[in-house]
This record gives C-alpha cells, structure tokens and sequence, in this order.
C-alpha cells in the first residue's frame, strides 16, 4: 500500500466519518469513565498502596495526529524511576524496530504485572479521549523516540489520531514484529469505517477477557 493511497482515503473521508467519530469518541469515553469509576478507584487505591510514596498516574510524552505532541495518561506499572533506568535495558529490548518490550522487565512492579496481563493500567486514556488526543480506535501513539527512526512510510501512521485500541492490539500485539504493527495501521487507515471501529471494539473485549501477547 503507497503513501498516496493513504492520503486518498483521509481526504475522501475525513469531512465525514473522521469529523464524526470525534463526537462519538468524547461521548463514549464520557459514558465509560462514569460507569466504569468504581473499578478505576479500585486500581488506583491499590497502586497506591504497592508503593505510597508514588504516583498512581504515569504519564509520558507521546506524538499524535500530525505530529503533534501530548500527554498520554496510565495507572503506574512501573517502579517511579523506571524512565531512567531504561537505557541500560536497551540491549535486552525483544521486539524488532522502533518500540521497547521486554517480557520480564524487572522495572514492573507486582500490580503493574497484573494491570498489564489485563490491560486495566490503560484505561485512563479515556481522558485522553475526553480530551481530544485520542480516539477509542486507531494506531498505537508512539514515543517521540521512536518516531524520530520512522521513515517516512511508517510517519504515514501519524496521518490519523491514535487509539486506545486498533488493529495492532486486537491481533497479536506484543507478539508482531513493527513492521506488522505498522502494516496493520496502515491497513486500518486506508479502510475507516465505523463498521470497522466496532468489529475491532468487539475484539477487544475478547482481548480483555482472553488476554494474549500482553507484558
């Protein structure tokens, strides 16, 4: 699939579906923050207690829609000074390209190990949903240090606004090469739709339930 068929699709779509699916997304995430409240205090309360003296939020740095920069929001999995310990398990890293996964990654914590199995440590990016950053469905955000090696067909992931869940979680995750992420994103993409947001929203529910190729 070339870049130009990429932007063809954007353009024939997003004065429609794209525009509309803001709406949807901040109505939806409003919805599921409210009835989902006493699950995320539930979290929060028990990440707070695996170490007090530490954030129950993590938050970093991700690139968006066009490049544009934000703050995407989870519940800490991680011990507080995991950021700066990173570089030193670089070599270790177990998934080819851009991204950073480590399957035993020492810097998890016992609750960020659960969290992660079940994907629970996400779900405050509703607020970033809420907020406009995200969408409920679309390509992983990346780190601005991974999109710094992107070449320009992989930038083509940024042509649209990330989601919290997409292709790439619903069909292996961890367990894909980036070049497959990206394939998949791309694929997503070239084929907006809403039928499409609600068949991957569906898989991830089963994703939930059934966790698979998450660490």
């Amino acid at each position: 699939m070339g870049q130009s068929k990429v932007n063809q699709t954007l353009q024939t779509e997003e004065i429609s579906y794209v525009k509309w699916k803001v709406h949807a997304d901040r109505m939806l995430s409003l919805i599921a923050i409210l009835l989902l409240s006493p699950l995320l205090i539930l979290i929060a309360v028990a990440v707070k207690l695996s170490d007090i003296h530490a954030p129950v939020i993590f938050k970093q740095q991700r690139v968006g829609k066009k490049g544009e920069k934000f703050y995407m929001y989870k519940f800490r999995t991680m011990r507080p000074n995991a950021e700066a310990e990173l570089e030193k398990y670089l070599k270790q890293n177990e998934i080819e390209g851009a991204m950073f996964k480590m399957k035993k990654d020492p810097r998890v914590t016992r609750i960020g190990k659960l969290l992660r199995k079940t994907s629970l440590d996400e779900l405050p990016q509703l607020y970033n949903v809420l907020k406009g950053d995200m969408s409920l469905v679309g390509p992983r955000p990346p780190l601005p240090r991974e999109v710094a090696v992107y070449t320009p067909y992989d930038e083509q992931r940024l042509l649209v606004t990330p989601g919290c869940t997409g292709l790439w979680q619903v069909s292996g995750r961890n367990e894909l090469s980036f070049d497959q992420m990206v394939e998949l994103d791309l694929h997503y993409i070239e084929h907006l739709s809403l039928k499409l947001d609600f068949k991957i929203l569906c898989k991830t529910v089963l994703v939930l339930l059934f966790p698979k190729g998450a660490y």
